[in-house]
């Protein structure tokens, strides 16, 4: 589904981007992995549009989307969460999941004056779906709840939420799990690998919980110094000599190296 070929991004002398190429297949579970600085959230970044590349080429489905900027690759199918979650504090966890799909009825003026049949219909399915979505995610008690108030971990539940309001293909998600207690980890899991076992969602995600990584995903991509250093499954990427060195400076096996 996405190809990165040679990509680079350089802010001034800081090659934060060095080269990169990689695969993300329609249907997987991608997880990047790597020390801090490797490049991993500029990598994101640009893919996503937030960032336009140096060099290289981004594509999708076989589509030229280098430099695309964020709203234009929504509407393809392609959304991200952030590390940090971006919900809006004072709406509600129903209101949050409402606003996300464009194209709204209710966001033009004339409508809004001549057109309120439509507007109800239109909030009516976006109530019921939000619901739906709240309910896959088990926090259906917290539907009326301001997102501001929601923990950590159920902001990322949230975040999750948003992408599934709209038709996504692949979603990009920056440490999801970063802090998350294990319990509401476990079910961000969960809902996870039924997004992508029962409504096909491809998945690439940033972590550096390795037990999480390990659960989740196949293939493991690493990153260090802004270059693809190795690709496997996570036993392979454990055991490889040029990942423990990256991340210990030291060609020592440790199966512990986060």
């Amino acid at each position: 589904m996405i190809r990165v070929e040679n990509l680079h991004k350089h802010f001034g002398g800081f090659h934060a981007v060095d080269g990169a190429s990689l695969e993300i297949a329609t249907g997987s579970i991608t997880g990047l992995v790597g020390p801090n600085g490797a490049g991993k959230t500029t990598l994101f970044n640009v893919i996503a549009g937030v960032l336009e590349p140096t060099s290289g080429r981004v594509s999708m489905d076989g589509e030229d989307i280098s430099g695309l900027p964020p709203h234009v690759l929504f509407h393809k199918g392609m959304l991200r969460t952030f590390q940090i979650a971006h919900e809006f504090g004072s709406m509600t966890c129903r209101e949050n999941l409402m606003m996300v799909p464009g194209g709204q009825s209710g966001e033009t003026l004339w409508n809004a004056w001549f057109s309120r049949g439509r507007i109800a219909q239109e909030e009516s399915a976006l109530l019921k779906k939000a619901d739906e979505v709240l309910d896959f995610l088990t926090i259906s008690h917290l539907k009326d709840e301001r997102a501001g108030n929601l923990s950590g971990g159920q902001k990322k539940l949230l975040e999750l939420g948003r992408t599934m309001m709209v038709d996504a293909k692949v979603v990009f998600l920056d440490e999801v799990g970063a802090g998350v207690n294990r319990t509401l980890l476990n079910t961000i899991g969960d809902a996870i690998l039924r997004l992508n076992q029962e409504r096909g969602y491809t998945f690439c995600m940033i972590e550096h919980d390795m037990d999480f990584i390990g659960r989740l995903c196949d293939p493991v991509i690493v990153m260090a110094e802004g270059k693809v250093l190795a690709q496997g499954t996570i036993d392979e990427i454990k055991d490889n000599d040029a990942v423990i060195e990256a991340y210990l400076g030291t060609g020592l096996k440790n199966k512990e190296m986060v």
